[in-house]
């Protein structure tokens, strides 16, 4: 094994001892494993750590770009290489993160989709009421009015666990992004899903999850989306709508109800108030299509 894939094995087996999410390290073992690969042509190893420098990476980031990986992508492979950079340097095998010279590709600014809130509560409220005959439908609702009701990310949401719940108080404590966690209150339509649920929920002993599955382990946030897909293609028609555009819902409405942009920041877990700002970006958006659809003279 050559030292580079020696140090991003070790690397990924830092990530799992601090208790990344699953999905993070499989997101950085695969962009750290094709970068390996690119830096390993036909019968040559790939150079030391400590060879590397930002023209490699450019080269690399090139590369991509010329198989027309977008700028999302490559903005995630890059942050995965300062990342593991970063982890040299402390360990002490390189001195600088040479990732962090290479600059970040621009992304277009695309405001996310977003259906209005009498089309989202029309499909949640149509979830689980014994229309559709589905194997889990109390199972089901909950996970739709969590989505909404709280705007978790799909990882969160898998993520919780039985003693995470405060019925009485209507509390969950969630794990957000880099294992942060906070508190976040649940409607009463969604303590009346969980009290439904907690009623049939059948997990193997010993299971903590909340949300399980047929096996009565963990769900998984791939089950979670093809959930979502399935009734939002049967009862909307739309194939499109994920678990995200729930969460895309729940800021949005909030704030066109008039909710203060910093309360929004804290219910979504946002490190940054301008990641919560593109919210007002669709108010905006939405208030102008209004207005040339209403006013005589638009």
């Amino acid at each position: 094994m050559s030292e580079l894939a020696r140090q991003i094995e070790r690397f990924l087996e830092e990530l799992r001892r601090d208790n990344a999410s699953p999905h993070t390290v499989r997101a950085y073992a695969a962009d750290l494993r094709q970068f390996l690969e690119y830096l390993s042509p036909p019968d040559l190893a790939p150079p030391a750590p400590a060879q590397l420098d930002a023209l490699v990476i450019r080269e690399w980031l090139g590369h991509l770009y010329r198989q027309r990986l977008n700028a999302v992508t490559l903005r995630r492979k890059l942050a995965a290489l300062r990342s593991f950079f970063r982890f040299l340097v402390r360990e002490g095998i390189v001195q600088t993160n040479v990732a962090r010279l290479v600059r970040s590709p621009r992304t277009p600014k695309i405001l996310p989709r977003v259906p209005d809130a009498e089309r989202t509560n029309a499909l949640i409220d149509r979830v689980g009421d014994g229309r559709l005959e589905r194997p889990f439908p109390a199972r089901d609702r909950l996970i739709f009015e969590l989505l909404y009701g709280c705007g978790l990310r799909v990882s969160e949401l898998v993520g919780l666990d039985v003693a995470d719940v405060d019925p009485r108080e209507r509390w969950l404590r969630v794990r957000g992004k880099g294992r942060k966690e906070r508190q976040a209150p649940f409607t009463s339509k969604a303590a009346e899903a969980l009290e439904k649920y907690l009623a049939v929920r059948a997990a193997q002993p010993g299971e903590r999850a909340l949300l399980v599955n047929a096996r009565g382990t963990r769900l998984t946030d791939r089950s979670v989306r093809r959930i979502v897909k399935f009734y939002a293609e049967v009862l909307l028609g739309d194939p499109s709508l994920h678990p995200h555009s729930l969460r895309h819902a729940f800021a949005t409405h909030l704030l066109a109800d008039g909710a203060d942009l910093r309360a929004i920041q804290e219910l979504l877990g946002h490190a940054r108030l301008s990641t919560t700002q593109k919210y007002t970006q669709v108010s905006l958006t939405d208030l102008m299509r209004v207005y040339d659809k209403a006013h005589p003279k638009a």
